[in-house]
């Protein structure tokens, strides 16, 4: 998965459309970023912006949004409802995908300083991006307000984390909060009563905060006090969690509303469950949940996985299927059609032109990518077809291990078929990338042709950049090669163990896998071959050969196992 982090800046003006869609622009205008939504608030005075991308552009972007506030809005004159410090009041980074909250946290403090360098806009750093511990609450680095900012520079206590004297600039803009989080999910739970106070109770029961104590643990009783007159509260059951119950008007049912600030301690299929679970203890029960606004992937496939372990099914299912398994399970189309291309934050960030350019050759049918290779067009070729003949194999071993885990009286052995099904998927999905990337390596030698060669300095420019594409048109058939040998440990692990019904598509699987590495091995010799010094690829053909060798002794186990389940 991509490296991907959301950012929502809040900037203090959310009146004027022209300074609004102004400072839109200039964050899309850095590129590398997709802004997901815009929300401007006339009492508050302030617009919420969302945008995500990978994260040195999501940051560049978040710099590009702060000049322009600065430029635009002057603090002097702000006046709304909503506790601000600066034009751009609040900036927090938030890891998607294959980011951490640490790493978003260094990136906040780099952040706050180039933002205090370069555009004299003071920071402080707070939650998970603060220096002290002191400043984590955000309600602490922004105490008093714009209003206060004057005072707080003289006081060592309270200065900014980033930022000199209280000048002319930070009149004009305040100070900015720079912080880094975990992703919110804000999720709604469907009951099956329209009483809003059953609703406040179950998310009493399941919030972290809890509910105050009461004589006799009633709803109604004495409140409790400890011995210093302070009121005791019991805590709820989900960590980081914050809920409330009410009542819809528009569906006619009572929901509890709930914010999970920490999806790593507290999935969303956990806090669903454990909601089910209070609900049940109160007669009540869930219907379903809302999600609001957007969720990252791996929330859905965490929860898909979940649930399909519970159902001891394979969890070597393609992404679509475990999607699918996930909205079902928890209802989120109780209320309303759930689309995941319009909720997933991956799923939006793809670019369907980008896409279509990348992945040309694989987004075809197989009767299209047939004729494509047949045609007078010398790409795709031998290489592209080798990794689509791999990648067949490594479906086939995964078909098998997914059949195995669905045997009759084999309940007991679901896990392992799931596990190599799990890898034969990340085998075929790689594969799979390497049929466009064949094609691409090829093209990249084609373009090296059209580069000027008139002066001996253009001349060796181009010789430089043949001898690299072609080095690299030579490695991306050993990747497929390397790769498609992942695939035949599997095909005998299912010839040996698998349903003996499917022995016979475990040696198909061994076969098209060997096919692909020898039809690979070819494309690596002839792109060696087309280097000037040999020396690079001599490690490349030494692996190559090495890979046949034990690939061709593979293959000759799982069809002695196969021949010996189908002999006649």
């Amino acid at each position: 998965m991509a490296r991907i982090i959301e950012c929502v800046p809040n900037f203090s003006e959310g009146r004027s459309r022209e300074v609004i869609d102004s400072i839109v622009k200039s964050i899309e205008a850095s590129g590398g970023v997709k802004v997901l939504d815009v929300d401007p608030g006339e009492a508050t005075n302030r617009t919420v912006v969302t945008f995500v991308g990978d994260p040195e552009s999501v940051v560049e972007a978040a710099f590009q949004g702060a000049r322009a506030a600065k430029e635009l809005i002057d603090m002097r004159t702000h006046h709304g409802a909503h506790p601000r410090s600066g034009a751009l009041d609040v900036l927090p980074l938030v890891p998607v995908s294959e980011v951490t909250l640490e790493e978003c946290a260094e990136m906040a403090r780099a952040l706050a300083k180039r933002l205090y360098e370069e555009l004299g806009i003071p920071c402080y750093c707070y939650e998970a991006a603060a220096f002290t511990p002191g400043r984590r609450n955000l309600a602490v680095c922004r105490e008093g307000e714009y209003e206060a900012l004057e005072e707080k520079f003289k006081d060592p206590a309270k200065r900014p984390d980033f930022g000199g004297e209280y000048d002319e600039t930070v009149a004009k803009c305040g100070a900015t909060n720079v912080g880094a989080r975990n992703f919110l999910i804000a999720v709604n739970y469907n009951l099956n009563t329209t009483s809003t106070r059953r609703a406040m109770a179950v998310a009493f029961d399941v919030r972290e905060k809890g509910r105050k104590a009461r004589e006799g643990g009633s709803l109604t009783g004495k409140l409790l006090k400890d011995e210093n007159g302070k009121q005791i509260w019991i805590p709820g059951t989900l960590k980081g969690c914050k809920a409330i119950g009410w009542y819809i008007d528009e569906y006619g049912i009572a929901q509890v509303s709930m914010n999970i600030t920490d999806i790593e301690a507290v999935p969303l299929h956990v806090a669903y469950e454990e909601v089910c679970r209070a609900a049940a203890a109160r007669g009540l029960k869930v219907t379903g949940a809302e999600i609001v606004g957007l969720i990252p992937k791996k929330v859905l496939l965490d929860a898909g996985k979940f649930y399909l372990a519970r159902q001891q099914r394979s969890l070597g299912i393609g992404e679509e299927e475990i999607v699918k398994i996930a909205v079902k399970s928890m209802s989120l189309d109780d209320l309303k059609p759930f689309n995941p291309s319009e909720k997933v934050i991956e799923y939006l960030l793809e670019d369907e032109e980008t896409l279509s350019r990348k992945e040309r050759l694989v987004r075809m049918s197989v009767k299209q990518f047939a004729a494509e290779t047949a045609s007078e067009s010398a790409a795709p070729g031998g290489g592209s077809v080798s990794a689509a003949m791999a990648a067949f194999g490594a479906a086939l071993a995964t078909m098998v291990a997914n059949l195995s885990a669905h045997k009759r009286g084999w309940d007991d052995r679901w896990e392992l078929f799931s596990d190599v099904a799990v890898k034969g998927q990340a085998v075929m999905k790689e594969l799979i990338g390497l049929v466009d990337e064949d094609t691409a390596a090829f093209n990249r030698i084609m373009d090296v042709f059209s580069m000027p060669k008139g002066t001996p300095e253009e001349k060796a420019a181009r010789a430089a950049a043949l001898e690299e594409a072609t080095l690299y048109a030579a490695s991306v058939p050993l990747r497929t090669m390397e790769c498609a040998l992942k695939a035949l440990p599997l095909a005998l692990d299912m010839a040996r163990r698998g349903n003996p019904a499917s022995a016979s598509d475990a040696g198909v699987a061994a076969l098209a896998a060997v096919a692909g590495i020898k039809g690979a091995y070819l494309n690596v010799r002839i792109n060696a071959a087309g280097l000037e010094d040999k020396t690079p690829a001599q490690p490349l053909l030494e692996r190559a050969d090495a890979i046949v060798k034990e690939a061709e002794a593979l293959e000759k186990e799982v069809i002695d196992e196969v021949n010996n389940i189908i002999a006649i």
